[in-house]
């Protein structure tokens, strides 16, 4: 069974890697930096922005601690990761990836259900 996500406070309709960034782009640029994704298969994928860097998440089921892009040897913090309840987070930016980046791996994961082989990423559990 090849797995299908929705984002999670949109249309139930199951989202393609093709129109994904789309979607993405059009909340960041509505002002909804935060993104969950959910698939088929009970898994979701969190996406939150500052427009510049995202934290990108994949957790296998709810109150997994999951698995988070990381960009090693980055300097210093970002802020403006601002949350659907209004929570404005900074993060530091090893823990988050440039946003073409962020773009790239939640593309991979919905196509193909893992992350890009040249993706850095470190498991949380």
């Amino acid at each position: 069974m090849i797995e299908s996500w929705v984002i999670n406070d949109d249309s139930p309709m199951p989202v393609s890697s093709a129109v994904v960034l789309e979607a993405l782009r059009s909340r960041i640029d509505s002002g909804r930096f935060e993104t969950w994704l959910t698939s088929s298969s009970g898994r979701s994928l969190a996406f939150v922005t500052n427009t510049q860097r995202a934290m990108v998440m994949l957790l296998e089921e709810e109150g997994d601690p999951g698995e988070h892009a990381v960009d090693p040897g980055a300097q210093g913090s970002s802020d403006g990761f601002v949350l659907s309840n209004g929570q404005d987070d900074e993060y530091p930016d090893e823990d988050t990836v440039p946003i073409g980046e962020a773009f790239r791996l939640v593309k991979q994961i919905v196509d193909t259900g893992s992350w890009p082989s040249d993706a850095r990423w470190v498991v949380d559990r």
